[in-house]
């Protein structure tokens, strides 16, 4: 990844996933989820129910069934959660069994009629859209004194000082937590997770925040031989991809990487003792996932790489917002916007604007959720600092269509998210976190240039 300055930008933005294995067999009869909410006294998943239609060659009800991430279909399961007459509009309430092995928090429900010998579904699946109702830490998020951001190390404090930076980033590798050491309990199971590196985490994170500076965490899926079920169910090892998808594919890749992210949240919530009061404020699941050198999953057209990346995002998602309500969390977009990285069409590459309208229309559908965009708005090429002139280049337009969005048109980026569509579901706009950016001090027909390097800093933070 790119070390570079972060600028964390006033303005807000939303996305989400969809369910599409519906009924095989036709039937008349269609129904919906209006709703899927945990309810007020935190305990039950009640969930709004209708369907309309003719109930020919059905037993007349609509069966509501429970879908962990990792399973697709009801197939030949009968074990339905409730059900209702065709035709009604009503609320049923379910238990939550938040904590235990029957956890409901990450599952999603699906509406499915009776022929007398299977089950089939008859509408789309609907995830809890409110995990943050039973998150323990319901404290405001604290926002940070100025956008100033930068990517340091701890022997950098001094100078993060000097520049007035409150806000750091901070990468955490996925499987480098699993070991030893620590044991943590979560939903029935017990991991283990790697003693000295997760003390490494709380020293460095706690200093930050003991010098009131926002931590952005961006979590990265690194292969790790000892640990594949981490890693999207069926992806080779490949020499040119730096990071994975995660797996939530498998029952195995699921539970385990829920816990994963359970345990961060817990751990950087700013209330466990044994992090020293370790606090995450903005959470990223990936790296400029337009570009899958840094979320690899191996081709796959852009439904299905959105659909595979959402369900992952989802489970982050709800272990961040359940354990810290008004925590932040992202995904991360590089530059390229209307057109994917150079023109390539490979199924590797993805336009970032086709990122957000498949992610959004999948939220949609499936219970949206309060995401936001982790932008990296280089200057094209990035082998010269000028940013301002990039529309020479033709690929820096103001259409909504641009090949790339970057500090010369960053409004394309703002407008775009500020319809209507895209806003979240209270009606608010989503919130934007430029997370990394950089200018070259050394031109390739130039040589120095680091008087343009400063020119350019100041021109996009002012």
């Amino acid at each position: 990844m790119k070390t570079a300055l972060v600028l964390a930008a006033a303005v807000c933005l939303s996305v989400a996933a969809a369910f599409t294995a519906l009924a095989a067999q036709t039937f008349q009869i269609t129904a919906s989820i209006g709703s899927c909410l945990i309810g007020s006294g935190q305990n039950t998943v009640d969930i709004s129910l209708s369907s309309n239609g003719d109930t020919t060659g059905t037993d007349g009800k609509i069966y509501l069934f429970e879908l962990r991430p990792y399973e697709s279909e009801i197939g030949s399961r009968t074990d339905y959660v409730s059900s209702v007459g065709a035709g009604e509009t009503r609320t049923v309430s379910i238990p939550l069994n938040k904590g235990t092995a029957q956890d409901r928090l990450y599952s999603r429900f699906v509406p499915a009629v009776f022929d007398g010998t299977a089950f089939t579904a008859v509408g789309a699946a609907h995830y809890i859209t409110n995990p943050e109702v039973v998150a323990s830490n319901q404290d405001a998020f604290k926002t940070p004194l100025t956008k100033k951001g930068l990517n340091i190390q701890l022997n950098m404090l001094n100078d993060a000082f000097t520049l007035g930076v409150k806000h750091v980033a901070v990468n955490i590798a996925f499987s480098q937590f699993l070991g030893s050491g620590i044991d943590y309990e979560y939903d029935g199971k017990t991991y283990h997770f790697n003693k000295s590196v997760v003390e490494n985490y709380d020293k460095v994170i706690s200093t930050y925040v003991g010098k009131d500076i926002s931590v952005t965490a961006i979590v990265l899926n690194d292969w790790n031989d000892a640990h594949p079920e981490l890693v999207h169910a069926g992806t080779a090892k490949s020499s040119s991809a730096n990071y994975y998808m995660f797996n939530t594919k498998t029952q195995e890749g699921f539970e385990t990487t829920r816990a994963i992210f359970a345990f961060l949240a817990d751990r950087y919530s700013g209330k466990n003792h044994n992090s020293n009061y370790a606090k995450i404020s903005n959470w990223i699941l990936g790296n400029e996932i337009n570009n899958q050198i840094w979320n690899y999953m191996g081709p796959a057209d852009l439904n299905a790489y959105v659909s595979t990346y959402q369900q992952a995002f989802r489970t982050f998602y709800t272990a961040i917002k359940s354990t810290s309500a008004n925590d932040r969390v992202y995904f991360s977009l590089d530059f390229w916007w209307g057109a994917p990285y150079e023109n390539l069409n490979d199924q590797v590459h993805y336009t970032g604007k086709g990122i957000v309208d498949t992610f959004n229309a999948l939220a949609v559908t499936e219970g949206q959720m309060d995401w936001g965009i982790a932008y990296h708005p280089y200057p094209y090429p990035m082998t010269e600092p000028e940013f301002w002139d990039d529309s020479a280049t033709g690929l820096v337009t103001e259409s909504a269509d641009s090949p790339i969005v970057n500090f010369a048109n960053l409004h394309v980026l703002t407008d775009y998210l500020n319809q209507d569509s895209m806003k979240t579901a209270s009606g608010e706009v989503r919130h934007v976190i430029l997370t990394e950016e950089g200018f070259t001090a050394q031109s390739l027909t130039r040589g120095d240039v680091s008087d343009i390097q400063a020119a350019a800093f100041a021109y996009s933070y002012y």
